[in-house]
Order: structure tokens, then sequence, then C-alpha cells
């Protein structure tokens, strides 16, 4: 054994001995490689990914879920300050059936799976009032953990005792609920809605007036429903926010992209009417306004005339009826003449009849007023902030209150009345607060480091095969182009024989090639 291992040694230490430099280099780095990418498959392959198997945890359940895994012998790992465990990603699916079954998480937390599994004699009413409360408002908080965007609820109710006599009057319920949001989360008036219905419908006596709604960042969820709010306040307070808050967008997208963002700073305040009228308008107007005359769609002209001499008229007219005539006769005149015209002209026009039911606006902007906070480019010196910029920020704004307002609520608008309603003042900004960024995810240093090391050796090995190859080419060209000389023999030599010719050949290549007569020679020795 120990002949063999010294055998092979020598070999490879003669090859070794017999190799160039380049080709040395060449084979340390091919071996490089070799090892370096068998280790990174190593690595990768039996590294063992750990996914979530709860989120959002309390300290307590943490520490249970920690604890049951230790005791199993499985890997875990704590993230998020606490509040996330994870394992293994191919035993995380059975760990959460196991642990369900154990009752893992405990909480703490008393629900309604507690009367089932407690319940018994001795039990005062006291103490299941409050058992049953605490698991209500548990309860409660797990169904509003399903709503998107709340990763936790705290419920807390208020419930009056009830009167002992009937003509005790009950007060109501009352319910105050802190939720825990995801970061951004804008909630929908739909779900602010549910929760108010939920909470409401799972304790009698509950209504909705009587219910707070309030996140971590104290921010309260109101509920804007008609039948809850006050002569439509609600309702008129968020259109007003809305117009302050569009106007707002408006001209900080624009002046911020003159400026930059980060030295804009805008308020808006709006003034809105909510005088809703409905009324209907009869109008009727002449055709020919200039003249006021209508078109003429009929006309009846009489014209009577007379001339000559006649009896002159006179006496009483005679009744139809002779008997009631009392003797009265009417007699035509008698010695008149003179002349009689009489005209009569009767004429009907047409005018327009125009029928007007209007309906106005639920709500103009009766006034506006735009206040703008300016920082110059240097802080530190305000007169950086040239004047004729300011005098364009103000006859933008200008024109953006001329347009905004109702011109029917007779508003004064005059220039001089706009310029009072915008205030642009430039004053650096001292309570500014730099946001951090989040560094980027990268990969680790060694990845980048293995990963050029690799390029590097891949293009050295690339590069000296191909000088290799080109050098090879070289020599095989040059062979080729020298003549092999002519061994001529004299004349004097006798003709010798073909084993003579083979002899003198071979004495002349030991001499002048050995390395290729020592080849040959080990050929021949192998074939024998």
């Amino acid at each position: 054994m120990k002949e063999t291992l010294l055998k092979y040694k020598s070999k490879a230490k003669e090859y070794w001995s017999s190799r160039t430099g380049n080709q040395r280099f060449i084979l340390l780095g091919s071996l490089l490689t070799a090892i370096i990418f068998f280790v990174g498959i190593a690595y990768f392959t039996t590294k063992t990914t750990l996914v979530p198997l709860y989120t959002n945890l309390t300290p307590s359940e943490t520490g249970s879920i920690k604890e049951s895994l230790d005791s199993k012998g499985i890997k875990s790992e704590i993230a998020d300050g606490g509040t996330t465990i994870k394992v293994p990603k191919e035993n995380a699916e059975t760990l959460m059936v196991e642990l369900a079954a154990e009752g893992v998480p405990k909480s703490g937390n008393i629900d309604y799976a507690f009367f089932g599994q407690n319940s018994g004699f001795g039990m005062t009413d006291n103490e299941f009032n409050v058992l049953k409360l605490d698991a209500t408002q548990t309860e409660l908080a797990l169904l509003m953990k399903s709503i998107e965007g709340i990763d936790d609820a705290t419920v807390m109710f208020n419930i009056p005792e009830k009167g002992v006599f009937v003509s005790d009057v009950n007060e109501s319920a009352s319910a105050s609920i802190v939720l825990t949001t995801k970061p951004g989360h804008e909630f929908s008036e739909k779900q602010i809605k549910s929760l108010y219905h939920l909470v409401s419908k799972s304790v009698p006596n509950l209504p909705p007036e009587n219910i707070i709604i309030r996140n971590q960042f104290l921010d309260y969820f109101d509920l804007n429903d008609e039948q809850y709010a006050d002569g439509g306040y609600t309702q008129q307070m968020q259109i007003k926010s809305q117009v302050e808050r569009d106007i707002q967008r408006q001209v900080q997208n624009m002046l911020g992209t003159l400026m930059g963002f980060d030295k804009i700073v805008t308020s808006v305040t709006a003034d809105i009417d909510f005088t809703q009228e409905n009324r209907e308008e009869n109008i009727v107007t002449p055709v020919d306004e200039e003249n006021m005359r209508g078109i003429e769609i009929s006309a009846q002209r009489i014209t009577e005339t007379y001339t000559g001499t006649n009896d002159v008229v006179g006496g009483v007219p005679a009744a139809e009826d002779p008997a009631d005539s009392g003797g009265n006769q009417y007699l035509e005149g008698t010695e008149g003449d003179g002349d009689f015209e009489k005209s009569e002209e009767s004429l009907n026009f047409e005018v327009n009849r125009i029928r007007k039911e209007i309906v106005e606006s639920p709500y103009k902007v009766r006034d506006l007023g735009i206040q703008v906070m300016v920082e110059p480019p240097n802080p530190d010196d305000i007169n950086s902030f040239p004047e004729d910029r300011k005098e364009d920020i103000q006859k933008m704004l200008s024109t953006i209150v001329k347009t905004s307002i109702n011109k029917d609520l007779g508003t004064d608008i005059s220039d001089a009345a706009v310029e009072s309603k915008v205030l642009v003042s430039v004053q650096p900004f001292n309570g500014k607060v730099e946001m951090k960024t989040d560094p980027k995810t990268m990969m680790p240093w060694w990845a980048f480091a293995i990963g050029g090391l690799l390029l590097l050796v891949i293009g050295l090995l690339i590069f000296f095969l191909l000088r290799k190859r080109k050098r090879t080419e070289e020599e095989t060209i040059v062979e080729e182009d020298i003549p092999e000389p002519i061994d001529i023999p004299d004349l004097n030599e006798e003709v010798m024989s073909e084993a003579n010719i083979r002899r003198k050949q071979l004495e002349k290549m030991a001499k002048e090639k050995p390395d290729e007569f020592a080849k040959l020679l080990r050929t021949w020795l192998t074939e024998d």
C-alpha cells in the first residue's frame, strides 16, 4: 500500500514539475473554482429556510410557543421584536395543527370555550357576569382582527346593572375600542360602518353613538351615517374638508414641482354655503325686445265712413215687444247733414313663454383663503428668494381663488379683495423633519466576492486556453513551413541496406531530438 502511495506521489510530482507556470496556474484555478462551487451547493442545499408560524403575538404568547417548540426539539427563531416566531418551512403546517390541538398559544384571555371546560356548581352570579363580559370582549376582538387592515383589537364594555323595579329606567351601555391598524391602511366607509354595527349588535342596549373607536395613532373612526348625524353636520364637514384637501393638493403639487416639495407648506380654508333651493319660474318675454312687441299671429281691421244729408237722429229705440214700448218710438233723424268715420283694429301677438324648474347645487364655495409658507433657497438668508417669484405665486393663487368662488353668492372677487385672501410668506423651516430612508436589502458581501472570484477564474481560464491554442497553431505553422533537410549520400559510399539506413536515422534522431527518441523507445518497449 505504501509503495502504491509513493508511486502515485512520484507520478504527481513528476507531472507537476513538467508543467509550465501557466499550466500550473490554470490547474490551481480550476481546483479552487470546483471547491467553491461544491461548497456553495452544499451550503444552499443544507440551509434551513424559516417561515413565520405566528405573527402579531404578545410576549406571553411568544414565550409559550417557544417553550413548546424547544420541548419538541424544533429549531425556531423570534423576530419583529418578539411578535413573530419562525420555524422551518417543511414543518410549519404540521406544527400549526399540533399546537392548535394543544391549545397553544395561550393568551390568558377568557373566551366562550372557558364555560364548556369549567362548567360546574359553585360559581356566583357576579363571577359569571364578569367572565361572560370578558368572554364577550375577547370574542369581539377576535372578530375585528379578521377585518383587513386590523392587526389587533382591545375592546372594553361598560354595561350598567339592570334595575330591580319595573319603574327603573335602564341606562344604555357604552363601548371603547382601540385598534392596532397597519400603517398607511385607509379604511372605507363600509368597513367603519361594519365595525359599529358589529359592536352595537354584540351587547344589548348599545346605541352606535355610545361607541368610540380609535387606533394606536389616536385617529378616531367616526360613523358617517345620516340616521346618526345631527342635521347632516358630519356630511357637511366632510364636504368642506374634501374641498379644502383637493385645492391644497393642487397648490402643493404645482408649487412643489416648481420649487421642491420640501420647500412648500400649504393651508387652505373654505367657507361653504350648504343652502339648497328648489324654485319654479314662469317668464314671459317679447320676441322683439327692442320694440317690446311679439309676433303678430292674427289681425282684424274695421273702417266705417258716411257722407250725406239725412234726418237728425233722435228718439228712443223701440222695444222688441210693442206691448213693452210704452208709446215710445225711435224716430230716425231728419234734416241732418255731415260726415262720419269709424275705424276699429284688433291684433293678436304671440310672446315667449319660458318655464324653469331650478334646483340649486347642494353646496357652493362662498369664500376661500390660501396660505403658503415658502422656504428660501438659502434658509439662512430670506433675501435669497426672488421677489418676482413671490409675485408670480401670489398671482397664481389669486387665480385659483377667483375661479373657485361662486359668483352668484355676491362675494367680492375684485383684485384687491382676492389679494387679501392669499398669503405667501417666505420663512426658514426650523421644524422640518428629515425622513430617514430605510436601507435597501442587499446581498451579503461574501456573495459578491465569490461571484467576482468565479468570474475572474473563468476569465483567466478562457484567456490561457485561447493563448495556448494560438501558440500551438503558430508552432504547427512554423513546423510546416521549415522543409526537412534532404540527406544526399556521397558518391564514394556504398549503397546501404534498409537496416543500415534506419540505424543511421535513429542515431541522427538520438543526437538532434533526444526527447522524441526517448518517446519512440518507450512506445517500442510498451508494444513488446
